[in-house]
């Protein structure tokens, strides 16, 4: 449930909490963990062939980036409330689309961030990929054309909007 402008990155409060709490374990359990890791791997000798040293750096590189992109994320989140059950496709909306307005080819999406992608076994387009972009602030029955990857343009009908629940 995140829309993102320039500057702000809009997230409903459990949005928020979930990645939160994600950088708090980086920050606080994690980074205890790699560094008992690195630790160990040093104390086993020669560090140029030591494969568990490098990996386990590697490793504290992978997340430090990640505690970095967490950070900014949040400096710049503004904190609200779930999408309206409008009917209105927006980020935070579980959106079904039917391709060449054919309704027995249907794909239901979450139109979100990466970031706040949830357990729930759905598929979370950006409001900036190229389907989100053709799609924000569609109403059911609406169509959208977007350009695939292979560059051609693809059709899809708005057929279902709804508030995601997670």
């Amino acid at each position: 449930m995140t829309q993102t402008s320039e500057n702000v990155t809009w997230l409903t409060q459990a949005g928020y909490d979930q990645l939160k709490a994600e950088l708090d374990h980086l920050t606080g359990p994690w980074r205890i963990e790699i560094a008992q890791k690195i630790e160990a791997a040093r104390e086993e000798g020669d560090l140029k062939e030591n494969a568990g040293y490098h990996a386990a750096k590697e490793e504290q590189g992978k997340y430090e980036l990640r505690i970095r992109q967490l950070t900014q994320l949040l400096e710049r989140a503004k904190v609200g409330e779930a999408p309206a059950d409008s009917g209105v496709v927006a980020p935070g909306m579980v959106v079904t689309v039917a391709f060449d307005g054919d309704e027995d080819d249907l794909m239901e999406f979450l139109l979100a961030s990466r970031e706040v992608a949830g357990a729930d076994d759905l598929d979370v387009y950006s409001p900036q990929s190229p389907l989100g972009r053709a799609i924000d602030g569609k109403k059911i029955g609406d169509e959208a054309t977007y350009e695939l990857p292979n560059g051609k343009p693809a059709m899809v009908k708005i057929v279902k909007v709804v508030p995601h629940a997670g």
